[in-house]
């Protein structure tokens, strides 16, 4: 259960395609890590598979931290990202239905520390070098030894989802009208969906214009 330290929530950065196939599905999907940017990242994750000796190895990623320029920026650039909010505890509930699949936080390490650190191969997935340790990683992993997979969904419910933030790249104008398509996908209706404010917002930039 989450503690006082702990957030009630997690953050999914993605985009609309995705989105829309998370609602109109009610699964979210694991993907094959050896894609992702972080070339470190996807080593340790191909050795962690490898010393295992599984067929599959399969991950999503989440925030743990509030709102931030630099998750919209990197994870969902441009007018069509999104972030999904999550219920932490109901999220991981639907998680803990599928066999096989784990779930904790990132861990992240100076080289420093690493080298006065034993490595276990259970910890890979969840290890990362400190630069990354704005980003406050949480993460889904599956695995099997039997199951050549490249992804997996899995159901979850719409109930678990707080909220939707639409870009703060997304115009204006089309925000509303987005925000109404959502919403007539069934089970949708009372989703509250917004866009985001973040680079651009008035109640923040009226502080400068009653500057004394």
């Amino acid at each position: 259960m989450a503690t006082s330290k702990t957030p009630t929530y997690l953050r999914r950065y993605t985009d609309l395609p995705a989105l829309l196939h998370l609602l109109s599905s009610q699964q979210i999907t694991l993907l094959d890590p050896k894609t992702w940017d972080d070339k470190n990242d996807s080593y340790f994750m191909s050795v962690y598979k490898e010393k295992k000796k599984f067929q599959t190895v399969l991950a999503l990623c989440f925030s743990q931290s509030a709102e931030t320029y630099h998750h919209w920026r990197v994870f969902s650039n441009g007018p069509a990202g999104v972030c999904i909010v999550f219920d932490r505890q109901s999220l991981l509930d639907d998680f803990k239905k599928e066999a096989g699949v784990t779930t904790g936080p990132v861990d992240y390490l100076l080289l420093t520390e690493a080298r006065r650190r034993k490595f276990l191969v259970n910890d890979l997935p969840f290890l990362k070098r400190s630069g990354y340790k704005p980003e406050n990683e949480y993460r889904a992993i599956y695995t099997s030894s039997t199951k050549s997979m490249p992804s997996l969904p899995i159901g979850i419910s719409l109930s678990s989802i707080r909220s939707i933030s639409l870009s703060p790249w997304m115009h204006t104008s089309l925000a509303g009208p987005t925000a109404s398509a959502i919403r007539t996908i069934n089970g949708c209706a009372k989703l509250r969906v917004s866009r985001s404010t973040l680079i651009s917002n008035e109640e923040w930039k009226r502080y400068a214009t009653g500057a004394a």
